[in-house]
Order: C-alpha cells, then sequence, then structure tokens
C-alpha cells in the first residue's frame, strides 16, 4: 500500500516533518500526520484521469481539541507557506480544505457526517445505525505516516474492526430485502407491465445492494460509488462474484420474453438474462451467509433469510 502514497509521504518526510522538527519541537509527538480522507490519492486510485480537479500534493496533520487551541493557527500558518512554496497555485479551494490542521475530532466527525468523540474512541450503536458505508470507507482509507499520541490510530482502528454484531445483521437484512424486492420481485412486475424505465432503476437498485452485500460479507466498507466494483474485484479472490457483477452491469433485459406473460408471485422468468444472473448472484450470497453462520438454507430468494437473520440478533 506504501507506494500507492509515494509521493505524499515524500511531501511529509522531506518538508513537512523538518518544519515540525525546527518549528514546533516542543509539540512534534502531538501532531499526527497521514494522507487518509475524501480525494481518489486517498484511496490509492489517483491517475490521469482524476488529475483534472482537486489534484496536489498534501498531507493531513491531526491535533487534539486542547492542542489546537495552542499551537493549531501557528501549525496551519507553517503548513499553507509550505505548500505555497511546493506547488504554488496547484491547490484548489476544495483541496485545501481537505488538506492541511484539523482536530481529529473534527474530521471524523466531519467524513462521518455526525458528532462523534473521536479522542475518547467511542462509538454508541445509535451512532453507528446512522453511520454510511462509503464515509465510513473514506474515515479509515489511506496511510498514518506517524501518530505517537495513538488518538487518531485507536479511533481508525475502532473503525476497522467494522460494525457491532447487530449492526452487522441489521445492514446485511435490509440490502437482503432491498436486493429481493428490486431484482427478484420489482423487475418482473414491471417488465410485465412493459414498464422499462421502473425496470431499469429496479435493475441498478438491485446492482448496488448485490454490491453493497459483498462487502458486508468480507467485513470491509465500500468505497464511494464510482470506486466500489474497483475495490469489489481486489478483495473478490475468486472473482466469480465480480464476473456476474459485471455481466450483469451490461445486460439488458429481454422484452420479447415477457410478452404476453402476467405477472406471477415466485415466477422465475429465467429467459431474461438479468433475471437468470439475478438467481446466479443471489445463490452466491446465500453461500456466503452459510459461511458466515447466518442460515444453513438453500433458498436463493434472499427476502427468505430476512426473518432467519432478525432472530439471531442478540
Amino acid at each position: 500500500m506504501q507506494d500507492r502514497y509515494s509521493s505524499s509521504r515524500t511531501f511529509y518526510e522531506d518538508e513537512v516533518a523538518p518544519m515540525i522538527k525546527e518549528k514546533f519541537p516542543e509539540y512534534e509527538n502531538r501532531i499526527a500526520v497521514g494522507l487518509v480522507g475524501e480525494g481518489s490519492d486517498c484511496f490509492g486510485y489517483d491517475d490521469f484521469v482524476s488529475r483534472d480537479h482537486d489534484f496536489g500534493t498534501g498531507v493531513v496533520l491531526w491535533v487534539t481539541d486542547e492542542d489546537m487551541l495552542l499551537f493549531g493557527d501557528r501549525l496551519s500558518y507553517e503548513y499553507d507557506k509550505l505548500i505555497e512554496d511546493h506547488a504554488p497555485g496547484n491547490l484548489t479551494m476544495r483541496l485545501r480544505v481537505r488538506r492541511g490542521v484539523m482536530t481529529i475530532r473534527g474530521f471524523y466527525s466531519n467524513i462521518l457526517g455526525t458528532p462523534l468523540d473521536a479522542e475518547k474512541c467511542v462509538i454508541t450503536d445509535s451512532d453507528w445505525t446512522c453511520l454510511d458505508h462509503n464515509c465510513l470507507a473514506t474515515a479509515v482509507d489511506g496511510e498514518v505516516f506517524r501518530d505517537d499520541l495513538g488518538y487518531f490510530t485507536a479511533f481508525r482502528n475502532l473503525l476497522l474492526n467494522y460494525y457491532p454484531d447487530n449492526i452487522w445483521k441489521i445492514r446485511i437484512v435490509s440490502e437482503l430485502h432491498r436486493y429481493a424486492q428490486a431484482l427478484q420481485v420489482n423487475y418482473a412486475r414491471c417488465m410485465s407491465r412493459n414498464d422499462i424505465v421502473a425496470a431499469r432503476m429496479c435493475h441498478f437498485e438491485g446492482l448496488d445492494s448485490a454490491m453493497k452485500l459483498f462487502f458486508l460479507m468480507k467485513r470491509e466498507y465500500p468505497p464511494y460509488y464510482k470506486w466500489t466494483y474497483r475495490r469489489l474485484t481486489e478483495i473478490d479472490t475468486e472473482g466469480r462474484f465480480a464476473g456476474y457483477i459485471k455481466e450483469l452491469s451490461e445486460t439488458v433485459g429481454d422484452k420479447s420474453v415477457w410478452e404476453g406473460k402476467d405477472y406471477m408471485p415466485g415466477y422465475r422468468n429465467l429467459s431474461d438474462p438479468i433475471v437468470l444472473l439475478t438467481e446466479r448472484i443471489a445463490g452466491l450470497i446465500v453461500r456466503m451467509l452459510r459461511e458466515h453462520g447466518l442460515t444453513e438454507g438453500t433458498d436463493p430468494y434472499l427476502e427468505a433469510y430476512v426473518t432467519e437473520i432478525q432472530g439471531k440478533m442478540r
């Protein structure tokens, strides 16, 4: 992973670290530094295309609330001087907001969209319930270069340890229901009515839900939507699930196989390639549910497992 962030680490080692050592020797071991947060560079996905906006060298410096009052303004001033000398005129205002000096509490609260006491390393079940998958991925991406105090890393590790068991199951149940409703029920209803626009919406709703279920099974947060499939291909060691997802995204429903067919609950029109792929993906999801001990069933209809998994919650 380190090579993904080599330019930022080099900037830290060659310019930021010496500045801190010279200007803030008494606080050197209280300043955490790294590249974490919003932006494709934090995920290690930066490329030529992504450099058309919000691109430039920079790092984040995290301090406690107390230290921000003590020396935060001075640290920001010195860091901004480095940035101006390093890349004059290259950083957009948006990127400047994403990098630079900030409190540990402020960083996590801003990324996750809710006030959190990161310094005390506490997240309530109520907090977990409202946190967004993608925001969680953003909060734990990138790399921490230095953190002597350990406050920033402790909260990062709390997030990396993943959802508490009950919250994990709640999220699985939600996505099982969403997938079943979109692709195993409503898609067929819409095609039977020849409502192609609504069917297409079901198609992509189910596609998104399938990927989120895979990430839940792997106990990893999916990144920002445009990077979700890329990350899925990286963690799908077999490649089978990712292959089906790609195929489903490229497949268009066959209107001809629905002509003259009335909607019947439970009927699987496997002549439609979307329905066929839906069932294959569902079968893999059920296999993963069994591997996690969440069911012993084999029925590919995912709604069938909602009540069962709810019954396993503490």
